[in-house]
């Protein structure tokens, strides 16, 4: 995505925010670190009944041929060009049940539902990870420095991530919604 349309669809996401109400952000129901390391030991809770989850130690290289028959047109362009989807367009904005986020790329297990919380920015957002499952660089392209982080199992670039988020962790793990499967604890 160039800068311009970064910056498009930051405007775009704060238009958003304004008309749906959505400037103050849900807080999380875990009020102090202990409970944060307990809901990452135990992530599995969150997985439905006979899904096979790969483990991060089983890596996923594709040549790029691969990758675009298996991807969407834009989960292609932010899992492997590090593009970014435009605030407000994914439906996992709303979603609310209990399961697993697992990378697109992959099925790597990322995130539960128990670690999404709405930011009002207009992305799935989280306040932490299910242990081991990115890995993380620096990310200089908008005239800052940011976090950027990425599957550790297939490379697949997620999102950003921030310290704006709300306590115990002030994590805001902004996450591309075309880089995100969900997968219901039951059917």
């Amino acid at each position: 995505m160039t800068r311009r349309g970064f910056l498009q669809g930051m405007l775009a996401a704060g238009l958003w925010n304004a008309l749906t109400g959505r400037g103050e952000a849900a807080q999380p129901q875990v009020k102090d670190m202990k409970g944060i390391e307990a809901m990452q030991k135990n992530w599995k809770a969150y997985l439905a009944e006979g899904f096979k989850a790969p483990l991060p130690t089983e890596p996923l290289k594709l040549p790029n041929e691969e990758w675009r028959k298996r991807l969407s047109t834009m989960a292609y362009s932010v899992l492997r060009d590090e593009g970014t989807e435009r605030a407000g367009t994914s439906s996992l904005n709303n979603e609310k049940r209990d399961g697993v986020f697992v990378c697109a790329g992959c099925d790597l297990p990322v995130f539960t539902s128990a670690m999404k919380y709405e930011s009002g920015t207009g992305w799935p957002s989280f306040f932490t990870a299910i242990p081991g499952a990115f890995g993380t660089k620096v990310d200089n392209t908008l005239f800052t420095k940011r976090t950027e982080y990425h599957c550790i199992r297939c490379g697949g670039h997620h999102g950003h991530l921030f310290d704006d988020g709300p306590p115990p962790t002030g994590q805001r793990w902004c996450n591309n919604g075309v880089a995100l499967k969900f997968v219901p604890k039951t059917g």
